[in-house]
């Protein structure tokens, strides 16, 4: 502990509590939201850890729904927290407010064509050390309804169940689908597994009436259409 101040840093705390460890061990997605919360905070107070003060701002703030309705004033009124804290939340707050509006902008819009899909993405999944797949549903209009993030791992024919992915259109009356998942090669050229993976989800979709329209592999930089390589037929 630092004695001079009594504020209890990231890397004082025991490793198996230390937020930033833990993020690069077992990703992002598994911190919880106190852990997350205490990455931005940096530090405590006196002998409260940052993740202690992450857990005083959420019972404060009524959570993180009331954490981003509250305004400057009212985050300097927390203890522990000053210009420099509330700057930073404030920050992470409209970020996220941003990303949604991204999400949303999106969704107001129709696929015309695998670069959009791609440039939505490519932020997602580019960087991901597994194979994710994700399934695009769209309206009669081509417009999204959702997506759906259906396997990571290995995406084979085994894995990947067309009764999952048409489950899900049915739920939500989807019209048509399109398959996106990565390749953490970089490599975007399918396999023969993708290749077979996608007719036999395309097969199945005949039946029940509703159209696959693309499978889309992201790279690093790059992408690959199994439509527009005239792969689909």
């Amino acid at each position: 502990m630092n004695k001079k101040n009594n504020v209890v840093k990231i890397k004082e705390l025991p490793e198996s509590e230390r937020p930033y460890e833990k993020l690069v061990s077992i990703g992002v997605e598994n911190l919880s939201t106190d852990e997350l919360l205490a990455i931005l905070l940096k530090s405590g107070y006196k002998n409260i850890s940052s993740k202690g003060l992450a857990n005083i701002v959420l019972r404060e703030t009524n959570g993180l729904i009331g954490l981003a309705e509250h305004r400057y004033e009212q985050l300097i009124s927390i203890k522990g927290i000053g210009l420099s804290k509330a700057c930073i939340l404030l920050s992470a707050i409209e970020l996220s407010k941003r990303i949604e509006q991204e999400k949303f902008k999106i969704k107001t819009q129709k696929l015309t064509n695998a670069t959009m899909v791609y440039e939505y993405y490519k932020n997602k999944i580019s960087d991901k050390k597994q194979e994710h797949f994700y399934v695009v549903y769209l309206d009669n209009s081509k417009k999204i309804i959702d997506d759906k993030l259906l396997f990571i791992g290995t995406i084979n024919h085994s894995v990947v169940h067309p009764r999952e992915i048409y489950k899900e259109a049915y739920i939500l009356s989807a019209s048509a689908i399109i398959l996106v998942h990565n390749h953490p090669s970089g490599n975007v050229i399918p396999s023969k597994e993708d290749i077979t993976l996608t007719k036999h989800i395309k097969d199945v979709g005949l039946v029940l009436g509703i159209k696959v329209i693309d499978h889309i592999i992201i790279g690093r930089n790059n992408y690959y259409s199994l439509l527009e390589n005239n792969d689909l037929e």
